[in-house]
């Protein structure tokens, strides 16, 4: 195992593509924290900060298994974009109620890879309470946030990273995180 972790994230891939699944404990290991530092800034209504974490890793394991070395640069950019398309993808879903005629959804454990843990449902009202949660921060943010602001959080929340959205709006990639920052603390004051 030790001379995995000294292996760079391409090597580890080329090891799980050939069945050494040791490897994919250390690859997880190395993307756990960033998984959670996406994850953190962002809000699931109906869930929690575990449910997106657990979306991030999701996005992982996807990265993992999709990565092409001869398509992408690097795995960690790739890793990256896989997680943050997955935690988007989540919160969009959560936001048209797309599964709603399912009334429930299952978690995941939190160790990863054993499977179901629980199921919870959620009913008919539960639903509505979300979808009426979900218009009343859209109206919110539109209060809060600044033209450019609301911009940055749509781009953001569309899949852009913050280089891709500083090159578009031709700022600088801090001055994207500063205003998303702003946006949460803004939010975070107006719901007590």
């Amino acid at each position: 195992m030790e001379k995995w972790e000294q292996l760079t994230d391409e090597q580890l891939i080329e090891h799980i593509n050939a069945g050494e699944k040791g490897c994919m404990d250390v690859l997880i290991e190395r993307y756990k924290r960033q998984v959670r530092n996406q994850a953190r800034p962002l809000y699931l209504i109906g869930g929690d900060s575990d449910d997106l974490i657990q979306e991030g890793m999701l996005g992982l394991f996807k990265a993992i298994r999709d990565y092409r070395p001869e398509k992408s640069d690097s795995f960690k950019d790739f890793a990256a974009l896989c997680i943050s398309r997955q935690l988007y993808s989540a919160i969009q879903a959560a936001g048209r109620l797309k599964h709603a005629p399912l009334n429930s959804y299952v978690e995941l454990s939190p160790e990863l890879g054993e499977g179901i843990s629980q199921l919870k449902e959620k009913s008919p009202e539960d639903l509505l309470i979300d979808q009426e949660n979900i218009e009343s921060l859209r109206r919110e943010i539109l209060k809060i946030a600044t033209p450019l602001e609301q911009e940055i959080l749509n781009a953001y929340l569309n899949g852009q990273s913050y280089t891709e959205i500083a090159r578009h709006l031709n700022k600088d990639p801090k001055s994207i995180d500063n205003a998303l920052q702003r946006i949460r603390r803004k939010l975070k004051k107006t719901n007590g």
